[in-house]
């Protein structure tokens, strides 16, 4: 299987994912930073932002983020597979259908996944090392709590695997557009709010939401071995 989700990075160019990964890092934190400055000039007294504005921000951005993210790679890992044909191809290599499709979501799932801590951990610590400068607080994100680093895992696993809800939809359209607009609906659904209503750090909704990414992936695999490509 290993080697299989290392074909897979080739294929799909891993030094381009990498790098868009940290394009997309970049632009997030340049936004949280102008955002918190913006902010910061409504309470100028103050100075500094405590913790929960840089900690909320960055969560809230890169869970939005990369849950698209992680529909384009789906789209284009899976779904494009689909759309122009070239799966039939990797079906005719001597290895179950199961496996194949799978080795691609797990390649999906483990550079989002992965990419996801490193960008949050990087923007933290930016945040952190740079705070003499933006005059915000970064100081009290509590990296010595090894809760943090529970919910930074939890968070991130949640949220990626969230996206894989857009992948039946996808495969069922044969469409990558429509993989990508659905995780855009998801992450609106799941990151939104209507008034002070929100279903963010809601357990139970996103329990829910994983059970259902589970069975999505269920769907996209189960008659594979016998289904017409």
């Amino acid at each position: 299987m290993w080697k299989l989700i290392k074909m897979e990075w080739k294929k799909n160019s891993l030094g381009k994912m990498i790098r868009h990964a940290a394009i997309m890092t970049a632009g997030i934190l340049f936004f949280v930073l102008m955002t918190a400055g913006v902010a910061g000039a409504d309470v100028a007294t103050q100075g500094f932002f405590d913790k929960s504005f840089i900690h909320a921000s960055v969560e809230l951005y890169a869970h939005m983020s990369y849950m698209i993210f992680t529909g384009v790679l789906l789209a284009g890992f899976v779904v494009d597979d689909y759309k122009k044909g070239t799966i039939r191809l990797l079906f005719s290599y001597p290895v179950k259908r199961k496996k194949l499709v799978l080795a691609k979501v797990f390649a999906v799932w483990i550079f989002s996944f992965t990419a996801l801590i490193v960008s949050k951990l990087l923007m933290y610590a930016i945040a952190l090392a740079t705070r003499n400068l933006t005059h915000i607080s970064a100081s009290d994100i509590p990296y010595g709590y090894w809760l943090f680093w529970v919910e930074l895992i939890l968070s991130a696993a949640a949220m990626v695997s969230i996206s894989f809800i857009a992948l039946p939809v996808g495969m069922k359209m044969r469409s990558s557009k429509a993989t990508v607009v659905s995780s855009i609906l998801i992450v609106c659904f799941t990151q939104g709010n209507i008034g002070e209503f929100t279903l963010v750090n809601s357990v139970p909704f996103y329990v829910v939401l994983f059970v259902l990414a589970i069975v999505s992936v269920v769907l996209a695999i189960y008659n594979v071995e016998t289904k017409d490509v």
